[in-house]
């Protein structure tokens, strides 16, 4: 295995669970629109972009661009105002410990993400100085299961692909990660994330030496 030189972190359910508040505001934006939506069909939402997920939610009805684009600033609005509550109580457990192990190991931290909200939502959470690079939804066309984000995140970190650890929840996160040729971390259920070079249910007391005895044998 390449000498590891970065971790990439995907946000939405490994630093934060935002998953609530974009329910939340699909949900409203589906009941405004008389369209059937629940917390399954949320779950297929993980990790898509919100054009992606959009089309998930209008179930195969057709649209116009114009009234594409208003749906999807609609519930950007809904889910920015519930942005604003968010503290850095939200970050979930595990992840300040690792980060701040991260970067005592001299190694360089970014983020991997769809969401174009990835800079406001780290900002809410106090942490936005923790990272040396941000890609999201606004640094590439193409998202995950491509692995544009995080090839992009790697080029900002000025790191070979191949030197970079993802930690991510979405096998979407998984895929890309692959494709990227990066080792990833799975954080979630196995049914979900069995595919990843490792994999812990949350990162609540997961160390870095943790992280690292996981991926290593299976870099021999």
């Amino acid at each position: 295995m390449p000498p590891i030189q970065a971790f990439i972190f995907d946000l939405d359910g490994v630093i934060a669970d935002t998953t609530d508040l974009h329910y939340a505001s699909w949900k409203r934006l589906a009941e405004e629109e008389g369209i059937p939506f629940d917390r399954t069909v949320n779950e297929r939402l993980r990790g898509l972009t919100r054009p992606a997920s959009l089309e998930i939610v209008l179930g195969g009805r057709k649209v116009s661009s114009a009234r594409q684009e208003e749906l999807l600033a609609r519930k950007n609005r809904y889910y920015l105002a519930l942005l604003q509550r968010m503290t850095p109580e939200d970050i979930l457990p595990g992840v300040v410990p690792l980060l701040e192990e991260i970067r005592a190991a001299g190694w360089r931290l970014g983020v991997g993400s769809a969401s174009r909200n990835a800079r406001a939502v780290l900002h809410q959470l106090g942490l936005l100085a923790w990272f040396d690079a941000i890609a999201d939804g606004h640094s590439v066309s193409r998202s995950k299961p491509a692995p544009d984000v995080f090839l992009a995140a790697a080029r900002m970190l000025d790191v070979p692909p191949e030197s970079c650890v993802v930690i991510e929840d979405a096998p979407a996160g998984i895929e890309a990660a692959r494709a990227a040729g990066m080792k990833v971390v799975g954080v979630g259920p196995e049914a979900r994330l069995g595919h990843a070079d490792a994999r812990f249910s949350s990162l609540e007391g997961v160390s870095l030496a943790m992280i690292l005895e996981a991926i290593q044998p299976q870099s021999s």
